[in-house]
């Protein structure tokens, strides 16, 4: 891993499609996409910095639409084989061998247990733990809440919503810099304070 905090944070990216009661002890790390072939192989969606980033965690939880699969709405899947190609990562998973199986997993969420993602350093966090924070900036005003995190080529990005509590409704997309706009992560007050006008077009 590499890049700013958030940069790092990235690596294991976000709670898209996930969480509620024991999910929280689960971290989305990507998503099961089309077939590829007819040996069971499928394009696999990661949200880790590096696609590859999800390989560290062969086995992996998957979660299914209820609605798509009512009565198996979650298991668990091994990964053992993967190529990556020009249009992104390819995976097999272990006895899942034509592709009316491989079929069946399309949409599902890939996700590894929170406790199984590696330490980082004191001021490095994963996307999952910003997501959620509530951002005031300098003028101890309140933007909204962080909805998700973009990766972009120069730095990360946090996608603020407006809350009841924010200054106005605007919908903010404020760089995560933590030499210049981050003053101050705060998990535990679930804030996070910013250098960065109300009036700032971004």
């Amino acid at each position: 891993m590499n890049g700013s905090p958030a940069n790092e944070a990235s690596n294991e990216a976000s709670y898209e499609g996930s969480n509620n009661d024991s999910n929280d002890a689960w971290v989305v790390l990507g998503k099961v996409g089309k077939v590829h072939g007819i040996k069971g192989w499928v394009r696999v969606i990661s949200f880790t910095e590096t696609s590859d980033g999800i390989l560290d965690y062969p086995l992996l939880r998957a979660d299914f639409d209820a609605s798509v699969a009512p009565t198996s709405a979650t298991r668990q899947l091994e990964i053992d084989d993967y190529k990556q190609q020009p249009k992104g990562l390819i995976a097999h998973f272990k006895g899942i061998d034509n592709p009316e199986e491989a079929r069946l997993l399309n949409g599902a969420t890939l996700s590894v247990e929170r406790k199984a993602l590696p330490p980082l350093e004191s001021d490095e966090y994963y996307w999952y733990q910003l997501e959620g924070l509530t951002v005031i900036n300098q003028h101890d005003e309140c933007f909204g809440i962080i909805k998700s995190m973009l990766e972009t080529g120069a730095n990360d990005v946090m996608v603020v919503k407006a809350t009841q509590e924010s200054i106005d409704d605007r919908e903010r997309l404020i760089p995560y810099l933590s030499d210049s706009v981050v003053l101050k992560v705060d998990l535990d007050e679930r804030v996070i304070r910013v250098d960065w006008d109300a009036d700032f077009l971004a």
